[in-house]
């Protein structure tokens, strides 16, 4: 048996290396079946790298698809000086659609546009489909059967979160100060649709709650090569709630 020691250098070079979230049993996968450490020892070994990279530039980030070492937020703006092309920008339009998607999935593009009072642009949605936002998850049974959208775990590991019940509620996300003025918050109509301790549940209602088609999921392997003319408009209108990530 490893030593907790060795095995925590072990996750440690792991997560460092590979630059994106690893699962307990991924982190499992590394060793040789003979000498292979129960999850229960990995937790705690990552409950100690955890606890060890307090007060440091780095962490150890949880977020729905596993463990992350990742720079720690607050020093994003010094360490993204290292880079020296543009932060990704998001249009108003699209951040809008984005927060209506997570909070009241499943949805078809037309409640969306009843709600925002304008027409979704089919750019804003190709492009949510082509980083893996958000994803088809059945259709709509009325006239036309429309597409019914949900977020995906890639979503969640965009803005490091766990599951859907970190989401923050409507009412804190004051920059969307156009769409608050659409909703009636106080009555609770927009709390999140889905309420789950854990993301597969999260994503197991969403199906449910859709009519679903076996071949809806292929909806997403269309034409989504076009590049996107993003509106000038920095993402940290939502920096607050939905922070963006700088990894390790």
């Amino acid at each position: 048996m490893l030593e907790q020691q060795q095995l925590k250098r072990i996750l440690e070079a792991a997560l460092m290396a590979v630059g994106r979230p690893l699962s307990v049993q991924q982190l499992s996968e590394l060793f040789d079946p003979e000498e292979r450490p129960a999850n229960g020892a990995i937790q705690e070994a990552l409950q100690v790298i955890t606890a060890d990279c307090e007060g440091r530039g780095f962490e150890l980030k949880v977020v729905a698809s596993g463990y992350r070492m990742q720079v720690c937020e607050d020093l994003a703006p010094w360490v993204g000086r290292l880079w020296e092309e543009r932060p990704q920008r998001y249009s108003r339009a699209m951040l809008e659609t984005l927060a209506l998607i997570a909070y009241r999935q499943p949805i078809t593009r037309g409640d969306i546009e009843d709600i925002r009072g304008v027409a979704v642009s089919s750019q804003i949605i190709k492009t949510m489909l082509e980083r893996e936002w958000v994803r088809v998850v059945g259709h709509k049974d009325v006239p036309g059967r429309p597409a019914m959208y949900a977020t995906t775990r890639k979503f969640l590991d965009y803005f490091n979160l766990r599951n859907l019940d970190e989401l923050p509620s409507l009412a804190d996300i004051a920059d969307l100060d156009t769409l608050n003025g659409e909703l009636d918050l106080d009555t609770g109509e927009f709390a999140p649709a889905v309420n789950s301790d854990n993301t597969d549940l999260a994503e197991t209602d969403a199906e449910t709650s859709a009519d679903i088609d076996e071949d809806s999921t292929d909806d997403t392997s269309g034409d989504l090569l076009a590049e996107v003319d993003l509106d000038d408009v920095d993402q940290n209108s939502l920096a607050h709630d939905f922070p963006p990530e700088t990894h390790s």
